[in-house]
């Protein structure tokens, strides 16, 4: 079923609302996951020398950005949450743009890289070929995009207050590769454990000009 404008704006308005009222548990919870996997994953596959100009897209408390900065890069943050805006810019000292994923105003050519841990499986799929494009053209040439999310069949909907889309590697291709990137990686976390034990699924992707 197709998505009107008026569901769109409650998809989002409700998902923001849930990481609002939550963000300070939300930041205790996370605080300590380590995602140091995916950001090798997205540095290794940047081409040139560092500092790298990297947003993290829907950046949250700020973990990462406080990661990416210590290692020598400049991240930009993006979250749509106004909580998370300013517990970021507190945690990091970085840029912190607020912006919901389905309204993004993003510069042209601006980034080499983009980390998008655990944020893109709440566009919903309708939305999500013009997202990627909007990620697309704020990258540089040949600059690159790391998504996580939670793996499914493909199906979406409501889950305990937020909205998510669950893709599989096949649909998560096509949506990629329509938008105009090309894979250079996956795999699945946690890292170590049967398939079946693994609900992330982790990819690389390279803006192919």
């Amino acid at each position: 079923m197709k998505l009107d404008a008026e569901d769109l704006a409650k998809i989002t308005e409700l998902t923001l609302a849930h990481y609002e009222e939550s963000a300070r548990s939300f930041e205790e919870g996370t605080r300590d996951h380590d995602v140091s996997q995916n950001i090798a994953a997205l540095l290794r596959h940047i081409e040139g020398e560092p500092p790298c100009d990297i947003l993290d897209l829907g950046c949250g408390p700020g973990r990462d950005l406080k990661t990416f900065a210590a290692l020598g890069h400049r991240p930009v943050g993006l979250d749509g949450t106004p909580s998370f805006v300013a517990m970021a810019r507190a945690a990091s000292g970085c840029d912190v743009w607020h912006q919901d994923f389905l309204h993004l105003q993003l510069p042209a050519a601006r980034f080499d890289g983009i980390f998008a841990n655990a944020v893109l499986f709440h566009v919903p799929t309708q939305e999500l070929p013009r997202v990627l494009r909007d990620l697309r053209a704020t990258l540089k040439p040949r600059g690159v995009l790391f998504s996580s999310n939670p793996r499914g069949g493909n199906q979406e909907g409501w889950n305990r207050g937020r909205y998510g889309a669950y893709h599989d590697l096949d649909g998560w291709r096509t949506l990629l590769q329509a938008a105009g990137f090309e894979e250079l990686e996956h795999y699945y976390r946690p890292d170590g454990l049967p398939r079946e034990q693994q609900p992330w699924l982790a990819s690389v992707w390279r803006r192919a000009d």
